[in-house]
């Protein structure tokens, strides 16, 4: 399966719509793209994961390194994911604890302080 990629603005956050599968093969094209946005001024990045229907390390690393560079450029940088096979590699690899994952795209961009599902 391919990966696509779309971003989109909502409540002045970039959202970044991914489907498919984001693998060895696949990460790369996701992490360039989340660096053009970063590069471009995005501050506010919101994952959308609801399409991704395999995610493997290599795409938990491009997730990381995208944190990473929005911290350092003081933005936020949060997840959107439902899908259990998906949340349970999150909570295996403790990175639940790192990310703020949302349910939906209007919760991530939500402005009231509302906390993430995980």
């Amino acid at each position: 399966m391919e990966l696509s990629l779309a971003d989109r603005t909502v409540a002045g956050h970039t959202v970044l719509e991914v489907g498919g599968e984001v693998d060895v093969y696949t990460a790369p094209r996701l992490r360039e793209r989340l660096i053009e946005l970063v590069d471009a001024g995005a501050r506010d990045v919101v994952v959308d994961l609801e399409r991704v229907e395999f995610l493997d390390s290599t795409g938990l690393g491009v997730l990381v390194g995208a944190l990473k560079r929005l911290r350092t450029a003081h933005g936020t940088f949060g997840l959107v994911c439902a899908k259990e096979p998906l949340l349970k590699i999150f909570r295996i690899t403790a990175l639940d604890q790192v990310f703020p994952i949302f349910p939906t795209v209007e919760a991530a961009t939500e402005r009231d302080g509302s906390g993430p599902v995980s």
